[in-house]
C-alpha cells in the first residue's frame, strides 16, 4: 500500500514536476511476467527515481544498515525501505547475502520485476565497478530475462553524502533484454556467472558510457587497499562474490 501511495500519490507527481525525468527505451521493460532490472548505482536517489519511471512494481534489495539506523532520520529512512518492500542484504556477500537473493528468486518466480545493483554498493566516483555474481545466479534459476538501465547522471543530482539534491533533469536509459536461457541449469558454475555478470556489466558500460573498472567497489572504498586514491588493482585470488 505504501509503495503505490509514495509513488502516485506522495511522492511520485512532486518529483516527475521538479526532476523532469528523461527516459529511453522504457517500452523494453516487459508488460507483465518475471524480469531483473540490473542497474548501475551512482546515488541514493536511483532507488526512488527507477522505479518512479516503470508503471509495475520493482521490488529492491538495500544494504542492511538502512534498516537499523537509529534517531528520526533511521526511523524515516527504516519506514521508507521497508513499505516499499525492499529487502534488506548483508553485504559480507556469500553465504550472508543468501536469503536476499532467495527472496528475489521467489518475487521472480510469482512473475514480478525484481530490481539489483550489480556492483553491490554505489560507485565511490561515478565510474562502473566489477559485478558481483548475484544477478546471474537470479536470472540462470529463475529463467528471467535482464533488463540492463542506466542511471545518466544521479550523481550530479544527488553525489553521495548529500542529503538535499539539485534541482536537475534526470536522465534514465533502459537497454535491450538479455536472455540467458542458453545457460539453462549452469547455476553454481563459478566460470559461467561470471561469464553472464560481465556480458551484464558490459552492456551496463556501453548504455552509460561510464569507464569501466574491474575492481569491487566496495574494495576500491576501502583506504588500505586504495592508499593513493588512484584505481586499485583487481586481486587474482578473489572469490566470486554473492
Amino acid at each position: 500500500m505504501l509503495y503505490w501511495l509514495m509513488k502516485y500519490v506522495v511522492l511520485g507527481p512532486w518529483l516527475r514536476l521538479i526532476f523532469r525525468p528523461q527516459v529511453e527505451g522504457r517500452a523494453n521493460v516487459p508488460g507483465t511476467g518475471p524480469a531483473i532490472l540490473a542497474s548501475n548505482h551512482l546515488s541514493f536517489s536511483d532507488s526512488i527515481f527507477l522505479p518512479l519511471m516503470v508503471t509495475r512494481k520493482v521490488t529492491f534489495v538495500a544494504k542492511a544498515e538502512y534498516f537499523t539506523g537509529r534517531g528520526l532520520k533511521g526511523w524515516l529512512i527504516r519506514a521508507f525501505f521497508t513499505g516499499t518492500g525492499t529487502i534488506p542484504v548483508d553485504r559480507a556477500g556469500g553465504r550472508a547475502a543468501q536469503g536476499a537473493l532467495d527472496t528475489q528468486l521467489q518475487v521472480l518466480r510469482a512473475g514480478n520485476l525484481a530490481g539489483i545493483y550489480p556492483e553491490g554498493t554505489r560507485s565511490p566516483d561515478g565510474r562502473l565497478y566489477r559485478g558481483k555474481t548475484g544477478v546471474a545466479r537470479l536470472t540462470l534459476q529463475s529463467g528471467a530475462p535482464v533488463i540492463p538501465v542506466v542511471m545518466l547522471n544521479a550523481d550530479e543530482i544527488q553525489p553521495p553524502g548529500k542529503l538535499v539534491p539539485k534541482i536537475k533533469r534526470v536522465r534514465i536509459r533502459f537497454g535491450d533484454p538479455l536472455d540467458f536461457s542458453r545457460h539453462a541449469g549452469l547455476s553454481g558454475d563459478r566460470f559461467v556467472e561470471r561469464a553472464v555478470t560481465d556480458e551484464i556489466m558490459y552492456e551496463l558500460m556501453r548504455l552509460s558510457g561510464r569507464e569501466y573498472v574491474d575492481v569491487y567497489a566496495q574494495k576500491a572504498k576501502m583506504p588500505a587497499a586504495n592508499p593513493g586514491g588512484g584505481p586499485t588493482v583487481a586481486d587474482p585470488t578473489d572469490r566470486v562474490a554473492a
